[in-house]
């Protein structure tokens, strides 16, 4: 990494680019009336991913950035329970057929904090409302500290075949700081216990740029982890936003690494985790050769969403949750945030949605040029703005913050094909950020480029 580089565009203030445009644009103009036409508009061949949000949690992380709760009283976590098996029934209803499902995401929060029987229930209405197809990948995102063994018998007989397990960090220091003490132990616990049930695909969560974190306890983070064998890695750098999150106020910012230090940690687990046989897709995942996500990188289909990266090939995400977002090809939806809200919406018989987004032509443009960037750090821009009936050179010319990457060395442009810099592709984001026809640099809505 140029250094050069990581001090002119670090501290630039980017979004991820899980969705174009991202979710800061989403508008009250579009609501429930607007998301039930879209799903009954939906082709007769479409398939969907689904993804469900469970947004409770026992204790609060203090790095968190999501939509989450702390409770003690599991009555509240069998309420909306039953509440998402009605949004579910309300949505199959609204689209009129029971249609393809190839990937099942639950996120959270913590959902593996509903019962056991709850969650094998959840399941057995999702396939009733639509058909799950036997290749389905379904993967729940874990909280190693409070995973049961009959937890994950329910997920078994359910179908899960993918677990995210959040580890951070194994550092004692840093997990105090962050209000998250997990043993090393507790992990391999966890692992385990999913593959003896025959759960195989086995995710990690990094993160760099926590409060105490250092290259070296990175790299022992890395090193205990990679005991475990994960078949893929997300790394991802903390986003600072206490405006935003109250409870990161508790981290002390003092302690934060700057941007440069973040920049050494995250070259630092880049590096050991490639040296260790792992192949880095995009900008912040990591995965075994064989495995289906770097097989898909390697193949130039992968794809970007709310999860990140992904091999989903659906044109279509329905969300189920408070807060959580749905992508349609007419555009995007996002339910109420607040859990109270979304339940009175769907316990009235209304779908919960509080705002979206209506996609443009340009916007289809931009996002499948911003995709392509994110994904495989280069985009034959002819051939994109061709299959859009469109001319790339006008593009390029509203690109007006393409200029600097170029004569900074971060970007090559041969024709209308553009590539990033082999050394340059951690400020991916800035690239991207320059076809983005709806970022505001003054606010300060989003995590650090670096």
């Amino acid at each position: 990494m140029r250094l050069d580089l990581a001090a002119s565009y670090g501290e630039e203030r980017l979004p991820r680019y899980t969705s174009y445009p991202t979710a800061p644009h989403f508008s009250p103009a579009i609501g429930a009336d607007a998301y039930a036409r879209w799903l009954s508009e939906l082709p007769a061949g479409a398939s969907a991913s689904l993804y469900l949000h469970v947004p409770f949690c026992r204790e609060m992380c203090w790095y968190c950035g999501c939509h989450t709760q702390i409770v003690r009283r599991d009555d509240l976590i069998a309420a909306y329970q039953r509440t998402l098996h009605s949004e579910i029934s309300q949505v199959a209803e609204t689209i009129g057929r029971r249609i393809k499902v190839e990937h099942i995401h639950f996120g959270g929060g913590t959902p593996t904090i509903m019962a056991p029987e709850a969650f094998a229930e959840l399941m057995a209405t999702m396939r009733q409302a639509f058909f799950v197809l036997p290749s389905a990948e379904i993967a729940v995102e874990i909280d190693p500290r409070t995973l049961t063994a009959d937890m994950v018998e329910a997920m078994r007989l359910s179908g899960v075949n993918r677990a995210s397990l959040g580890v951070q960090s194994f550092d004692p220091v840093v997990q105090r700081a962050i209000n998250r003490v997990q043993s090393f132990e507790q992990t391999a616990s966890v692992v385990d216990m999913l593959r003896r049930a025959g759960i195989a695909g086995i995710n990690f969560d990094l993160i760099y740029g926590l409060p105490h974190q250092t290259v070296a306890s990175c790299l022992e983070t890395v090193r205990r982890a990679l005991e475990l064998a994960p078949d893929r890695f997300s790394v991802f750098g903390y986003a600072h936003v206490p405006a935003f999150k109250k409870h990161q106020r508790m981290i002390n910012e003092a302690v934060l690494p700057d941007g440069l230090a973040r920049h050494d940690q995250a070259c630092a687990i880049a590096n050991a985790l490639k040296e260790a046989g792992y192949v880095q897709i995009g900008l912040d995942h990591f995965a075994r050769p064989d495995d289906a996500m770097a097989v898909a990188f390697e193949d130039r289909t992968l794809r970007r969403n709310f999860q990140g990266y992904t091999t989903d090939k659906g044109e279509v995400l329905l969300g189920f949750g408070a807060s959580a977002i749905g992508h349609l090809p007419q555009g995007y939806v996002q339910n109420e945030v607040q859990i109270g809200a979304y339940a009175q919406n769907i316990t009235s018989g209304r779908l919960a949605t509080a705002k979206g987004y209506g996609l443009t032509d340009d916007d289809r443009l931009r996002a499948d040029i911003i995709e392509r960037i994110m994904c495989e750090f280069s985009a034959d821009l002819g051939d994109i703005c061709a299959r859009h009936g469109v001319e790339a050179g006008p593009m390029l010319k509203s690109a007006s913050r393409l200029k600097p990457l170029i004569s900074d060395g971060v970007v090559r442009l041969d024709g209308d094909r553009l590539a990033v810099a082999s050394d340059s592709r951690f400020l991916v984001r800035s690239v991207a950020a320059a076809f983005d026809a709806h970022l505001d640099p003054g606010k300060q809505l989003h995590s650090r480029a670096v």
